[in-house]
């Protein structure tokens, strides 16, 4: 029993921490959302004034409407934790008032009788016609402690009216919270419709220029294969030069310590991914396949400085078309690559250490992106199975 006692106690003690990190999780997580969806604002905006191409605006109004479908879900939860807390707080203020209307209903009771027998030769018959010294003792602590417990008791009230405010004014609080949530949520909800509307126009402007778009779908996949084959012939020459001078040339000590933080590396750059890893859909022909992406493209704000993920060896640094300039970085046997640089902050042959700055993201064709891969020798990897969840 002793030992439920303290799990329940400790239990009791916990929540209220427990609580205050759900919320600070549930802040910080809309917080991001509203960073992302004004980095995609402003890209978006930029390209207005741009001749860039409409598959551009779709991408980037798509994601803005997912963070903007992700950030109306929080303030959902939201709006349900503080219509919760309502609940409760409402309940304890029911459960207050029911015991304050119980010692006010005794309290009345006290003074009721205390005014019919306010004649003091009242009390004075009352503790003459006792039988015995016995009762006439006890008769008097009686009347003595009536006094005392009138007063004790509209004390008691007091605090209790006091608590009943303090927990009513919690509630109206909690309302007036949950109202401006509820605000905000349909001012996000009127912007997600007008956003979709953008949507839906840019797809009716797509499908009216197929064979231009098929065009720049074409021109893209040649840039893509381009890289990859830049990037597979940089690889295997760094892989080679250890193998020649018997392996001297690959840290295999770095290799492990780069394989030991998967999941835990930081990201090269803050901002939301645009194109994740993998075979992808055109948006539009769906029977349309998009270049295999060998990496993810994180849209950023202008001027976004891009970090070293780990400790590392710059390879070399090229400029590639419709990727601008490009620096290989090499952790062992492991391989990083950061793409769509306007400038680079360092060369070929520096040792680099996590989170070192190694260029600033460049704005090419109405988008601000950094395009980043991760390799295992000459296969390449999901980099979001390697850094950090977010």
């Amino acid at each position: 029993m002793k030992r439920f006692a303290v799990i329940m106690l400790l239990a009791a003690l916990c929540a209220p921490l427990l609580r205050a990190q759900d919320t600070s999780a549930q802040e910080s997580k809309k917080a991001k959302l509203e960073r992302e969806i004004k980095i995609l604002e402003q890209q978006l905006k930029d390209n207005s004034t741009k001749s860039s191409s409409a598959l551009t605006k779709l991408s980037l109004t798509r994601q803005k409407i997912d963070a903007r479908k992700s950030l109306i879900k929080e303030s959902d939860r939201e709006i349900t934790a503080f219509n919760d807390t309502i609940v409760k707080y409402q309940r304890e203020v029911n459960r207050i008032q029911a015991r304050l209307d119980t010692m006010t209903l005794y309290f009345n009771k006290l003074v009721k009788s205390a005014y019919k027998n306010r004649d003091a030769r009242v009390w004075y018959m009352y503790l003459l016609a006792s039988k015995n010294l016995g009762q006439a003792g006890k008769r008097y602590n009686y009347l003595r402690s009536l006094s005392s417990t009138m007063n004790s008791q509209a004390s008691k009230i007091k605090e209790t009216k006091a608590e009943l405010q303090e927990k009513i004014g919690k509630v109206k609080g909690l309302r007036a919270e949950a109202k401006k949530l509820r605000d905000s949520r349909k001012l996000e909800l009127d912007k997600l419709e007008k956003e979709e509307k953008d949507s839906n126009a840019l797809i009716a402007q797509l499908k009216k220029d197929k064979n231009k778009y098929q065009k720049d779908l074409g021109k893209k996949k040649d840039q893509v294969n381009a890289l990859n084959k830049e990037i597979q012939k940089i690889i295997a020459q760094a892989m080679n030069a250890g193998k020649k001078s018997g392996g001297k040339k690959v840290d295999y000590v770095l290799s492990g310590e780069f394989a030991s933080n998967k999941g835990k590396l930081p990201w090269p750059a803050e901002g939301p991914v645009a194109d994740h890893f993998g075979q992808h859909s055109h948006p539009v022909y769906k029977s349309v396949q998009l270049p295999f992406n060998n990496g993810v493209n994180i849209s950023v704000s202008k001027g976004t400085k891009v970090q070293a993920v780990f400790d590392g060896e710059v390879k070399k640094i090229i400029v590639m078309p419709g990727y601008n300039k490009c620096v290989l970085v090499q952790h062992g046997d492991y391989f990083t690559f950061y793409c769509k640089l306007g400038s680079v902050s360092v060369k070929a042959g520096d040792k680099l250490k996590t989170g070192q700055t190694i260029g600033v993201v460049d704005t090419i064709d109405g988008q601000t992106q950094l395009h980043f891969q991760l390799w295992q020798e000459q296969k390449p990897q999901n980099p979001e199975n390697w850094l950090r969840p977010r």
